[in-house]
């Protein structure tokens, strides 16, 4: 297929994404990645698809329906992806954070988000191993989690069967317009198409750079431990309330905060660390302490269990913290979807669903202009 309907540029969950639904719309899609599926981000994350660390806006809107529809793909395309309606339960131990988080769930249940404030009795219910001194909680049911690595690959196994092609290992080298078309250059030869999207993460910049436009996104980097398989001992996604501050900063300097949750697997992960360096990919063993240490303080258990292992990724950073979604408005037929930092996973699916209806010109389920790749030509 050297001419496909769109070239999805990015193998990852958001590309996957978006070339599944663009398949589901009746074009041949063709997808390329300079490495392997899931390689960069997708594959160094936990898999949160999440409405409770998002404030009322557009990011809300996007996740709530990106949220359903992660449950309706699941049941048209089948196989096994470890996807879970676990819930997150986000506690605090402070007077000024519980006052922060019941702002917060004020505000989320007057857009649609059920959030249930727990006290010590049901708190302890929830979470039996949770410390004994943490008396206070929301309780998010709807919060999920999936396997990214086995979501990717299912969502690009249906994309094959339905004609298209994933081209691995297959580098973007030029974008350039070609009369109505562009073509994209790449190690393996050139393939043209009426449409482009770039879902390269954590390397979107680089590829818009490619086409002769910019986009400010920068990789902020963090780590995850990885217990041995255990007993059961989180039953949720446990958070604390400085979790949704470090999502929300824009600080370049190391941040941290204690996410603790078991898999179906039995492994336990644990995180949460940011920081903006570039892609320096040394081991820190100073942060891996450090999240060892928040997460036992909310576990004390955990200190009994061996780690399996350690390992980073870097986030795809957008200055204000919205994604980039929507035609490039330098290089007509590039699209953008890219910027989601730890949120990839969860607003793929209607990520997607935005990029196929932008390409299809038809409305959406949302204004999609919060997203739009022109803020930043606006503000420049």
């Amino acid at each position: 297929m050297t001419n496909p309907d769109v070239i999805v540029i990015g193998a990852g969950m958001v590309g996957a994404a978006c070339a599944l639904a663009l398949t589901e719309a009746g074009m041949e899609v063709l997808v390329l990645d300079r490495s392997t599926i899931a390689s960069g981000t997708s594959g160094a994350g936990e898999g949160n698809i999440l409405v409770s660390d998002k404030e009322p806006g557009p990011e809300l809107t996007l996740a709530r329906r990106s949220r359903d529809l992660w449950f309706e793909i699941s049941e048209r395309i089948g196989g096994d992806f470890e996807l879970e309606a676990k819930g997150s339960l986000v506690i605090s131990r402070t007077s000024s954070g519980i006052a922060q988080l019941r702002h917060l769930a004020d505000e989320q249940r007057n857009h649609f988000v059920e959030a249930i404030e727990v006290g010590s009795p049901e708190l302890h219910d929830l979470e039996p191993y949770l410390a004994p001194e943490i008396a206070f909680g929301i309780h998010y049911p709807e919060d999920a989690q999936c396997q990214p690595m086995l979501a990717t690959a299912h969502m690009l196994r249906m994309v094959r069967l339905a004609g298209g092609r994933v081209s691995e290992r297959e580098e973007v080298l030029a974008i350039s317009q070609a009369g109505n078309e562009l073509s994209v250059r790449t190690i393996g030869g050139d393939h043209t198409a009426p449409f482009v999207v770039n879902a390269a993460g954590s390397w979107a910049g680089e590829v818009a750079a490619l086409a002769g436009s910019a986009l400010p996104i920068a990789p902020r980097r963090g780590f995850i431990l990885v217990t041995a398989p255990a007993p059961k001992l989180v039953m949720h996604k446990v958070y604390d309330a400085d979790y949704v501050a470090n999502v929300a900063s824009g600080e370049a300097d190391l941040q941290s905060s204690a996410v603790v949750e078991s898999t179906k697997s039995g492994t336990i992960l644990i995180g949460a660390s940011r920081e903006r360096i570039g892609f320096d990919s040394h081991l820190e063993i100073a942060i891996l302490r450090r999240l060892a240490a928040q997460a036992i303080a909310l576990f004390p258990s955990l200190a009994k269990i061996d780690l399996l292992r350690a390992y980073h990724g870097f986030r795809p950073y957008a200055p204000d913290h919205l994604p980039v979604i929507g035609e490039d408005p330098l290089c007509p037929g590039l699209f953008h979807a890219a910027g989601h930092e730890g949120a990839g996973i969860g607003l793929a699916p209607a990520t997607a669903e935005l990029i196929r209806d932008a390409v299809l010109k038809k409305p959406s389920f949302m204004d999609p202009t919060p997203f739009s790749p022109r803020r930043f030509v606006a503000s420049s």
